[in-house]
């Protein structure tokens, strides 16, 4: 029993470990580490009234053992079922400490280490068991990302629709309000509605919520697709709701009270959430027999099942021996292999602190909880009187200059981080529209250093008023692989951060995990259109007192 508690700990330990990343840096995740505590209560709870084990105690005793060649049967499959998922966990870790981000492959850690479980139990119990504990084991699923190919449909679904809403209920109370991408424009400035990606976060948080009250209480099959999707409707309409009382509480009391009642409003919807998936489920539940059966399947078996696991320890140990392996083994991959990583030239901002008009831009809580960079800074400087910090209103003046750093030190997340700040991925939610890209150029820095950056066009209409603007963007890693020149190409500098599978797997082939990386951002706002030409010769200029090179040690 301690063997086995040993192994399937170690196996869930590496799989939540890996999924805690996403559920720490993703917001919209985050009540992933709720699920692995809901998912052993609900275990415990099955364990109470577990059936037992097939074939019977007595069936044994008495040598009739109806059961035993069904038995024996289910013990093989259950056993190679395991084995193979087993064997799948080397090459599966091996992917996914090089790509954190991944998402198929997070599934396919989870659904291997479901599996191993659920033959665990199978080879114990049998089918009776099989049966009785499947539900919690699968349950922790929920906590797993969703494939970006299903994730951003919804997301980009929702955050323009709750925009929409918002805006035409304003419009019924003669609110003036107007629609720019994921944001709401007011008298007062514009609010956003893409923080936690919108609903999407309720929206999962619900699932995962009326997936376990309907095994708290037994519900059936149909009872429960019943409560899903009310708890799904009420998410929704919960959501619209706070983007309403959001743009209502901006045009009535000011932008600056929009942040006091952000939090609060995101909490009310998971507590609205809360209380309406349980009252559905308590009228559910008066329909429903499943309680009192298991009530007499309690009082009828009256007492634990008799079973031993004398005959399994040696593979429960060996099956905890090669976690071990792979563990260690994939752990001397990457060191191996990262001694021969060549370091990049390394660099940092110089921040032109004398421009006209210059200033700090104020990175908020929200975003630095998102990105957890190690460093970062934003400034701006333009020649115009606005001092505003708003984006959307220096814009509307002269041409200004903005700027960003990142930077995350070896050891932390920096693919999956660096992907949350890119202008491809933040001017569209702040109602941008990408015209152009126009790939990687090259930008000499110093006689020794050349920055790649990936040059985008955006253009926006507000009021009947053109913007445009042109964004120069660079990821930089510390280390790049042997015999790749240290201007960054073959990494992801200058690239954009959706790495393809082949990139993916080459990383893993040549031992590359998150070994320190940094982000910088230029961007030129602009009341007119500028040829592009123009724009990348003036870059040119500008960019070799922006970036300090690091001294020769």
């Amino acid at each position: 029993m301690i063997i086995l508690s040993l192994a399937l700990g170690a196996l869930w330990f590496i799989c939540f470990r890996h999924l805690s990343a996403e559920w720490s840096y993703n917001e919209q995740y985050s009540y992933g580490w709720f699920v692995p505590f809901f998912a052993l209560y609900l275990f415990w709870l099955r364990w109470e009234d577990r059936p037992q084990p097939y074939p019977a105690p007595e069936a044994r005793r008495s040598n009739q053992a109806p059961g035993r060649n069904s038995l024996g049967i289910a013990t093989i499959i259950a056993s190679t079922i395991a084995i193979g998922a087993l064997l799948l966990l080397l090459p599966v870790r091996l992917i996914e400490i090089a790509n954190p981000d991944w998402r198929p492959v997070s599934w396919v850690h989870t659904l291997a280490a479901v599996a191993i479980t659920l033959c665990v139990v199978w080879s114990i119990g049998g089918r009776p068991w099989l049966r009785h504990f499947a539900f919690p084991i699968v349950f922790v699923l929920v906590s797993v990302p969703w494939i970006s190919a299903i994730e951003a449909p919804i997301v980009q679904g929702l955050m323009p629709t709750l925009a929409s809403i918002a805006t035409e209920v304003l419009s019924l109370f003669g609110i003036p309000a107007e629609v720019q991408g994921n944001l709401v424009r007011i008298n007062g400035g514009v609010v956003g509605v893409n923080e936690a990606c919108s609903g999407v976060r309720s929206l999962q948080t619900s699932i995962m919520i009326g997936l376990l009250f309907g095994e708290l209480k037994r519900l059936r099959a149909m009872q429960r697709v019943l409560l899903l999707v009310g708890a799904v409707a009420i998410a929704f309409i919960a959501n619209c709701g706070r983007a309403l009382f959001l743009v209502w509480i901006a045009s009535s009391r000011g932008l600056t009270a929009v942040e006091k009642w952000h939090d609060i409003a995101g909490y009310t919807i998971v507590g609205l959430v809360f209380a309406g998936c349980l009252g559905i489920t308590a009228l559910l539940a008066r329909s429903s027999n499943v309680e009192k059966e298991a009530a007499r399947n309690r009082a009828r078996e009256n007492g634990a099942a008799n079973f031993s696991f004398r005959n399994s320890t040696f593979y429960f140990a060996a099956a905890l021996c090669w976690l071990l392996v792979v563990e260690g083994g994939v752990e001397w991959w990457y060191r191996s292999h990262e001694k021969n990583l060549p370091r990049t030239a390394q660099w940092s901002v110089r921040w032109p602190d004398k421009a006209p008009d210059f200033r700090e831009i104020h990175i908020d809580d929200r975003v630095r909880a998102v990105l957890h960079f190690d460093k970062g800074k934003g400034a701006t400087w333009k020649r115009s009187n606005d001092r505003s910090d708003d984006l959307n209103s220096a814009a509307s003046g002269q041409a200004v200059s903005l700027l960003y750093f990142f930077r995350w030190e070896p050891g932390h997340n920096s693919a999956l981080l660096a992907n949350a700040h890119r202008p491809d991925v933040c001017l569209p939610a702040t109602g941008w529209q990408r015209t152009e890209d126009l790939g990687v150029h090259d930008y000499q820095i110093s006689p020794d250093l050349t920055v790649p950056f990936r040059h985008f066009v955006f253009t926006r209409e507000t009021a009947g008023r053109s913007q445009h603007a042109h964004a120069f963007y660079c990821v930089w890693e510390d280390r790049v692989r042997a015999g790749t020149p240290q201007r960054g190409s073959g990494t992801m500098g200058g690239e954009p951060s959706a790495w393809t599978r082949n990139e993916r797997l080459e990383a893993v082939r040549e031992g590359r995990r998150h070994l320190g990386q940094q982000v910088i951002e230029y961007l030129v706002l602009e009341p007119r259109e500028t040829n592009a030409v123009t724009a990348e010769q003036d870059f040119a200029g500008q960019v070799p007192h922006l970036i300090q090179p690091a001294p020769r040690s």
